[in-house]
């Protein structure tokens, strides 16, 4: 299994414990958790990665059931061997029903303070409070997903103009949703189920050529 290990906040390297720190550390950000991801995911490491989501409560959530012709094309998280995990994301990719060509959605399920979803949505971090502290209390939410049965609002924040970026809460942890291109953002004005493969992991998933949208930077 290919794995790149990055700062989750910055996506730069970080160096691992040893005589001088007890702690991870990027040279940008300081003492961090490295962020793993994927460079080619399949059933196999998805199914230790839920195990592991699951024994740690942390959501590693994924649409289900899958938009016809959608197929996962990538996995991170955030954590090492002697702690928690603190962050968890699923790239997906698929044809739009418009036939106006591929489409791709990033969900990241993390901590606060982390940073990780942030990087992602291209948006100002560590993480989305102050931002949707200030949306919550102007209007109503953006759009709505359904998590465990539960209708489960996310807001719309400012993001580079290659995405759409939604961000809420769900089970205690931050939820971001993240769209590529922009206008893919319909998707979730459709009021999508996300599904947490730590509590059951559908045998069906099928798997794709590795998405750019959760490569780590050069």
């Amino acid at each position: 299994m290919g794995l790149a290990v990055t700062c989750p906040r910055c996506g730069g390297r970080v160096r691992p414990p040893g005589l001088s720190s007890s702690q991870w550390l990027c040279h940008h950000c300081g003492p961090t958790v490295p962020l793993h991801t994927v460079r080619q995911v399949n059933a196999e490491v998805l199914a230790s990665v839920a195990a592991r989501a699951g024994e740690d409560s942390l959501p590693l959530w994924c649409p289900w059931p899958m938009p016809a012709g959608w197929m996962v094309t990538g996995l991170a998280w955030a954590g090492d061997d002697r702690g928690r995990l603190s962050a968890t994301a699923i790239a997906c990719t698929g044809p739009t029903p418009l036939g106006t060509g591929p489409a791709d959605i990033v969900l990241v399920a993390e901590e606060p303070g982390l940073g990780f979803g942030a990087r992602i949505a291209g948006i100002a971090g560590p993480d989305p409070g102050p931002v949707l502290a200030g949306l919550m209390a102007e209007k109503n939410s953006h759009a709505k997903i359904r998590v465990a049965g539960h209708p489960t609002p996310l807001w719309s924040v400012d993001a580079p103009g290659d995405r759409s970026a939604y961000a809420g809460e769900a089970k205690g942890r931050w939820l971001y949703a993240v769209t590529w291109p922009a206008q893919a953002g319909y998707l979730l004005a459709e009021t999508p189920t996300l599904h947490d493969l730590g509590e059951w992991l559908p045998g069906e998933i099928v798997f794709g050529a590795p998405t750019p949208f959760l490569a780590t930077p050069e």
